[in-house]
């Protein structure tokens, strides 16, 4: 282990997230790896960037945090501070299981005490004590751990995991305009700004929906919900022009297909 503890940060609410991270920030001793806004993407994260330490969120549509529990299993899950709006009576369970909690809304004390504990806990308990006592907590709250990969709805990726500042965090597959190789990168255009993740074209084409994405140039892939017009370029040849006014070159291969997604779009 480093030096420094590696947190992710868990919870559907953006102010709640921002407020737990502005804290954690001040600390030295800590490098926020990631942030997640359910339970779906924590488990993901988990996996993805193998955090010390999860500041998790109890309570969150879909699944919650002792869901991402038992989808991770306890034997591989990182030390967990719960942050809970539970009563104080939910909290007892919590207690003697987890590296510590903390109940909403908390001040700045509270949360400087728990993050002591935490740190020493990340430091100093053996992982198979933290492992034994999140799963007798999953089992006081009525459901015994099982260790099982996440379930998946759909064979294509819903978000990418991007890494951007040290951080790691999920961009929605709808939010990508278009994408452009780079090397042995490729660069995601979305919500203004540019994204790079380390895979190639043909393995990131591959996991992307062909019903919302279209190659359109070896080094081109568009969000099909982003095409506005075909532009005529030179030579014969035509641009495709997406929403914002981008020009992207397009192949001879792929100007037949493209043309019959526009017009069946008037």
């Amino acid at each position: 282990m480093s030096d420094r503890i590696r947190v992710i940060v868990v919870d559907d609410e953006p102010l709640a997230r921002s407020g737990v991270i502005a804290l954690l920030e001040r600390d030295s001793e800590l490098e926020i790896v990631g942030e997640a806004a359910n339970g779906e993407e924590a488990v993901e994260l988990i996996a993805e960037v193998r955090p010390d330490l999860v500041m998790l969120d109890v309570q969150m549509p879909g699944l919650s945090g002792f869901d991402v529990i038992r989808r991770i299993g306890p034997e591989h899950m990182p030390a967990v501070v719960f942050v809970t709006a539970y009563d104080q009576f939910a909290v007892r369970a919590f207690e003697v299981n987890a590296v510590d909690y903390l109940l909403k809304p908390f001040d700045d004390d509270r949360f400087a005490v728990t993050m002591a504990r935490a740190k020493k806990a990340v430091r100093s308990t053996h992982v198979g004590e933290l492992s034994r006592r999140l799963a007798d907590l999953l089992e006081k709250t009525g459901t015994p751990a099982v260790s099982q990969p996440p379930a998946r709805a759909s064979s294509f990726a819903e978000r990418l995991v991007v890494k951007s500042g040290g951080r790691v965090f999920f961009l929605r597959s709808e939010e990508v305009d278009w994408i452009e190789a780079a090397d042995y990168y490729v660069k995601l255009h979305a919500l203004g700004k540019t994204h790079l993740l380390r895979e190639t074209m043909n393995a990131l084409e591959s996991r992307l929906d062909p019903k919302r994405f279209i190659r359109i140039h070896r080094s081109t892939i568009v969000n099909i919900d982003r095409l506005r017009k075909l532009s005529p370029s030179f030579a014969g040849e035509y641009a495709v022009v997406l929403h914002d006014g981008t020009k992207l070159k397009l192949s001879r291969g792929y100007h037949e297909r493209i043309a019959t997604l526009l017009k069946a779009s008037l």
